[in-house]
C-alpha cells in the first residue's frame, strides 16, 4: 500500500464508494515566542479554509503529551489519542488521509502514530494543502463517531535502543546538518548528535515543490547513507516530528524504519548521555 497520495488521487477517492476520513494537522515548529511574536495557530488556519470534510487535529495536544524529560513531543496518552481519532471519525475499516500546510512533518507524525497503533490504511497528501486545487470550506464538520482502538506495535525506539542501533545498524539524524554538527542549537540544551548517527536532513527527501522525490531516488539516497536491504534502520530528529517524515520517506522507498520519538530533545536533557559533534558520526 502506498504511504502517500496525490491531490488528484484524493479528489477521485473523495467521490468514490469508500471515501477516506480527512485529518488536517497544520502545525509549525515556531520560535516566534523568543521574538515576541504569537506562535503559529493551526486551528485558526484550519478555520480560515480547509479541504471539505477535514477535521482539525492538534499536534501538540492530540499527537503528543506534555513536554518533559521524555522530550518536547513525547508519545500521547493512547486512550486520549484513540478518543481524538474516534471523535474525528476514524474507524479501522475506513481509509485515512492526513495533510498539513505543505511541509509534511505534522501529517507524517499523525500517519506514523496511526500506523504504529494498528490502523491498516493511512496515507499522507503529498505536498500538503498547497497541492489541493479543489474548493476549501470554513464550516467545521461533525463526523460520525469512529471505532478505532489504538494498539501499540513495533518500530519504536527509546534512548538505549537508539544508541544500540547507531552501533549495530543505521541511525539517521533528520535535523539540519548544522544542528547535527553542533554548530547551532536553537532549542535544546546542547548541540551535536547521538554518537554513531548519520546526518540525513529531512528536507533532502523532497523537491522544490514540497513533494517527495521518486521512490527510486529516495532508495538510492538512503542506500548511500547505509540504509540498504537487510539493515536495521532508525530515525530521530529534534522531537520526533520531522523524523516521522523521514520514516515516511523511507516507507515510500520501501525501507522499514523505527522512530526514536524522544529524539534529541530527550537525549540532550540527560547530561550523562554522550554527545558527538562535527561531521563525523562518531
Amino acid at each position: 500500500m502506498n504511504a502517500i497520495i496525490s491531490a488528484s488521487e484524493l479528489t477521485s477517492e473523495l467521490t468514490g464508494e469508500n471515501p477516506p476520513v480527512l485529518l488536517d494537522v497544520r502545525w509549525q515548529l515556531s520560535l516566534a515566542k523568543t521574538a515576541g511574536e504569537p506562535p503559529f495557530d493551526g486551528r485558526a488556519a484550519y478555520e480560515a479554509g480547509h479541504i471539505p470534510g477535514a477535521v482539525y487535529i492538534d499536534l501538540d495536544r492530540e499527537l503528543a503529551s506534555a513536554p518533559g524529560t521524555r522530550g518536547r513531543h513525547p508519545l500521547p496518552d493512547l486512550a486520549e489519542f484513540g478518543a481524538a481519532m474516534r471523535r474525528s471519525g476514524v474507524s479501522s475499516g475506513t481509509p485515512v488521509v492526513v495533510y498539513d500546510g505543505g511541509q509534511g512533518w505534522a501529517a507524517a507524525r499523525a500517519w506514523w502514530l496511526l500506523r504504529w497503533t494498528g490502523h491498516p490504511d493511512v496515507r499522507v497528501l503529498d505536498g500538503g494543502l498547497p497541492t489541493w486545487e479543489g474548493p476549501l470550506e470554513r464550516s467545521v464538520p461533525t463526523p460520525a463517531e469512529g471505532d478505532f482502538e489504538p494498539v501499540p506495535g513495533s518500530g519504536l525506539l527509546d534512548a538505549d535502543g537508539a544508541a544500540a542501533l547507531a552501533r549495530s545498524g543505521v541511525l539517521l539524524d533528520a535535523r539540519a546538518g548544522e544542528r547535527y554538527r553542533g554548530e547551532v542549537e536553537p532549542i535544546d540544551p546542547v548541540g551535536g548528535h547521538i554518537p554513531g548517527a548519520v546526518s540525513a536532513p529531512t528536507n533532502e527527501n523532497v523537491g522544490a515543490d514540497g513533494r517527495f522525490l521518486p521512490a527510486g531516488e529516495l532508495a538510492d539516497r538512503f542506500k548511500a547513507l547505509g540504509a540498504s536491504e537487510g539493515t536495521e534502520v532508525g530515525v530521530y530528529c529534534g522531537s520526533g516530528v520531522s523524523a516521522a517524515h523521514q520514516v515516511l520517506a523511507l516507507a515510500v522507498a520501501e525501507i522499514p524504519a523505527a522512530l526514536y520519538v524522544g529524539s534529541w530533545s530527550e537525549w540532550s536533557s540527560d547530561p550523562s548521555r554522550p554527545v558527538a559533534v562535527g561531521p563525523d558520526p562518531q
